[in-house]
């Protein structure tokens, strides 16, 4: 699996001139080598394929990235990048951009003075190639998304008035470790009554209190993949103020997913949703984006949301999330994780919104 990675990445890097490039990127390390450990970069050009760690992964990376050369370093102040480099006849080598420091760079460009190597920045190279899911890593993420729908049925079932939102969260975590999920891709979002209206709200020692909005966003991680997804439960009686909002949202979603589909951008995947909350009247209390790629990261490419121009394709998989906050009350969110495919969204998870 890798290999055929690695000749779509170096198809890439020849179409912008590019002898080699370094990764850095935990996730694109992961998903070009299958290197699981927490430090390494790799060195990619048409003849090779190195994987440099230290001493603590270097049986780890053998066993995990056998497609690689693995190189022990020590740090990245000892001079090991000449070392790799050696040979190779390279004039320009990339490197990521968006993940690299100005310490590591300043690094880069002094040890690569002698070999007058030029270095240019590139942006989400490997991260176009992760946008389209292979088969097995939908398994994967299909995985998560189950553990993540029986934990949104689980917490329904338990949450009662007079719980706080930390009590509730940690039911979540529990309940989707003991389901097999690895780490979990991001802190648990319990935000109860106006602590909803923040959508990235943690959970803090409020009380859940009957009648009002409580927004639950988790994920789960099988074989390093990630779900995302988000439920927002009425703990006691539901007022016309609730209803009206969730029935938007849900409306607006729906929509969005009834419509999406291969060749759209992410721009307009966006209007769809955001059509129908302005149009009730909330256009101005839904101030994120309708959704973004979901894989190794919880967040990916491709994004959907204003001015994005990213195609959706076939087996890009994405979150469909809209919101819409009131602040003083509370918001309302609703998400789903979709696939494309035959042309068309469908919807990878299961946990019931009504």
């Amino acid at each position: 699996m890798s290999r055929s990675r690695l000749e779509k990445l170096r198809q890439k890097l020849a179409e912008k001139e590019i002898d080699a490039i370094l990764i850095s990127q935990p996730e694109n390390r992961h998903y070009l080598s299958g290197f699981t450990g927490s430090a390494g970069y790799l060195l990619i050009s048409p003849q090779k394929a190195v994987l440099a760690t230290d001493f603590r992964y270097v049986e780890q990376a053998a066993v995990q990235a056998p497609d690689f050369e693995i190189a022990r370093i020590n740090s990245y102040t000892a001079d090991w990048i000449s070392g790799l480099i050696a040979g190779l006849n390279l004039k320009k080598l990339g490197f990521e951009a968006e993940s690299v420091t100005f310490a590591f760079y300043r690094w880069l460009s002094d040890n690569l003075k002698q070999s007058q190597l030029k270095l240019v920045p590139v942006e989400s190279l490997v991260e176009s190639l992760r946008a389209v899911k292979e088969p097995a890593e939908l398994d994967l993420i299909t995985k998560a998304v189950g553990i993540t729908d029986r934990a949104l049925e689980h917490i329904e079932g338990v949450m009662r008035p007079g719980m706080t939102e930390i009590e509730a969260a940690w039911e979540i975590e529990k309940f989707m470790r003991e389901q097999g999920s690895q780490t979990l891709p991001f802190e648990i979002i319990v935000a109860a009554g106006p602590n909803g209206a923040l959508p990235h709200h943690q959970p803090s020692a409020r009380v859940i209190n009957s009648g009002e909005p409580v927004v639950v966003d988790i994920g789960a991680k099988c074989g390093g993949y990630c779900s995302d997804m988000t439920r927002t439960f009425c703990p006691g009686a539901q007022d016309d103020k609730f209803r009206k909002v969730y029935d938007t949202v849900l409306g607006a979603q729906l929509a969005a997913l009834s419509i999406i589909k291969e060749g759209m951008t992410g721009e307009q995947a966006d209007s769809l949703a955001r059509t129908v909350i302005e149009e009730a009247g909330y256009g101005q209390n839904f101030g994120h984006g309708l959704g973004h790629g979901v894989g190794l990261a919880v967040h990916e490419l491709p994004r959907l949301g204003a001015k994005s121009t990213d195609v959706l394709s076939a087996g890009m998989v994405f979150t469909v999330e809209p919101g819409i906050y009131l602040t003083g009350w509370g918001g309302v969110r609703i998400e789903d994780v979709a696939a494309i495919e035959n042309g068309k969204a469908r919807v990878i998870s299961k946990a019931k919104k009504t």
